[in-house]
């Protein structure tokens, strides 16, 4: 069972999906999703999707981001990895 403080993270943001468990095709299809919502910000400086998806990939394999899934609607979300993860991966 985990500690109470990290039960109530896993709730907020719901279950960790390490991105190599999904196909590439199912991973590059989630984070397009991800990169074409709207407010999605990524400065003054136009970017191409190619070069946003990439960017996010890249994020995902390092462990600064995370795939999360909330099994209430069904739904996957990428979100900021808490340093706490980023330092049990290394």
């Amino acid at each position: 069972m985990m500690p109470p403080d990290e039960h109530d993270d896993a709730e907020a943001e719901g279950l960790f999906v390490p991105c190599e468990s999904l196909r590439p095709e199912t991973l590059r299809a989630v984070v397009e999703d991800f990169v074409t919502r709207e407010g999605t910000d990524y400065g003054t400086r136009e970017h191409s999707l190619t070069d946003k998806v990439d960017d996010v990939l890249r994020q995902l394999r390092d462990g600064r981001a995370r795939l999360s899934f909330d099994p209430a609607n069904g739904s996957i979300d990428v979100v900021a990895a808490n340093p706490r993860d980023r330092r049990r991966r290394n």
